[in-house]
């Protein structure tokens, strides 16, 4: 039986192709209909998922999936492979979106010094893309950052423009501290990075 979630994501789906279409047709002229009426339901959808939705910390029974989701992104090479006693190892700082009690998202938080603090292993399952799910894992990481007395939290990304429309600024790598880049001795594309940091303040100073 289709869950709820299911449900709201297949109507998601199909409204966004019928708006893809509609735009389609105002490039071609084919459509007389204001292009503004076709866009009245367009926030109802991921609105109703975002309400369903349960942003928490990671728990044991979550590895599996976080490491599929972790690990479908690192086979498109949009980011490293984690195996699974590392995900174990660092389960603590992630954090999920459920959804009918599937897992659809997670995220990392690590703690790099005493003024930063990096958002990592961002990944959204296939079928709840352009749903607010990456977005509300990110909101969930800079409230934690903040909590944790962070000023800044930054994130290396093959998406800046995901990031910026959170509010997140593009940054020199070279700014960022020499930590930063433990990771880099393990990932093949270490002389040639395709990723740009981004920083945003997590913490106003009072």
């Amino acid at each position: 039986m289709a869950t709820f979630g299911d449900i709201v994501s297949r109507l998601f789906s199909l409204l966004q192709g019928y708006l893809e279409n509609c735009e389609k047709k105002k490039r071609r002229s084919s459509c007389r209909r204001p292009l503004n009426n076709c866009f009245f339901l367009y926030p109802i959808l991921p609105t109703a998922i975002l309400s369903a939705m349960n942003i928490r910390s990671a728990k044991i029974s979550d590895v599996t999936a976080i490491y599929s989701l972790v690990n479908d992104y690192a086979e498109q090479d949009k980011m490293l492979f984690r195996p699974m006693d590392d995900i174990y190892k660092n389960l603590q700082s992630f954090t999920v979106a459920e959804l009918d009690n599937n897992i659809v998202g997670c995220c990392a938080l690590e703690v790099i010094w005493s003024d930063l603090v990096e958002i990592k292993s961002l990944a959204v399952d296939e079928g709840h893309k352009n749903q607010g799910v990456g977005k509300s894992l990110v909101a969930a990481a800079i409230e934690q950052a903040a909590k944790l007395g962070s000023p800044k939290v930054f994130a290396l990304t093959m998406d800046p423009g995901f990031f910026e429309k959170l509010g997140f600024e593009r940054i020199e790598k070279d700014k960022l501290p020499m930590k930063v880049w433990s990771d880099c001795a393990r990932c093949p594309k270490q002389q040639n990075c395709d990723e740009t940091a981004v920083i945003k303040t997590a913490l106003r100073e009072a």
